[in-house]
């Protein structure tokens, strides 16, 4: 009782300011996103520990000011997707499987086979089964660039290299 009357008297004598202990929860709009331009290279890096790293940082998760709603991320720049590793079995097990929409119309591919054809698309797969699947995760997906070697076409951007294990 009498802590609640101490309480009264020093905000009716002002010596207490409630404003200046509340905090606001920042939410940005699409407007006050600063975005910047991150260059991985892939080289021996293991597929699934890069690609969650690389997902956090289109998303926006590493920020203060992560707002789930906008995409507030950062692009990406990821080079040398041909010398990607897959630890264990992988190469053999792990299976992409696509449909056409027929009946009878299921393909399954190894992950031997993707990368023989085309090693970003193991990188893209990856990164893109780990945002959201709606409007924003098609949207925040296209902030990322996969080549299969050193050459680049962002490089007016001035992307900043990054070691992805260590972010």
């Amino acid at each position: 009782m009498h802590f609640w009357l101490f309480i009264v008297v020093l905000l009716a004598n002002k010596l207490i300011d409630l404003d200046s202990n509340s905090f606001k929860t920042l939410s940005l709009r699409k407007e006050d996103v600063k975005k910047k331009w991150f260059l991985v290279d892939a080289t021996d890096q293991n597929l699934g520990r890069m690609c969650s790293n690389i997902a956090k940082i289109l998303r926006g998760k590493h920020k203060a000011s992560f707002t789930p709603h906008v995409d507030c991320g950062d692009n990406i720049v990821v080079i040398n997707a041909k010398k990607v590793n897959l630890s264990g079995n992988k190469w053999d097990n792990k299976t992409y499987i696509s449909h056409s929409g027929y009946p009878g119309g299921q393909k399954i591919k190894t992950a031997k086979e993707v990368f023989a054809k085309n090693p970003s698309i193991l990188i893209e797969k990856a990164v893109k089964g780990m945002l959201p699947k709606n409007k924003l995760g098609s949207v925040i997906f296209k902030n990322l660039r996969v080549y299969n070697d050193e050459n680049h076409n962002q490089s007016s951007q001035n992307p900043e290299s990054i070691n992805i294990n260590e972010f």
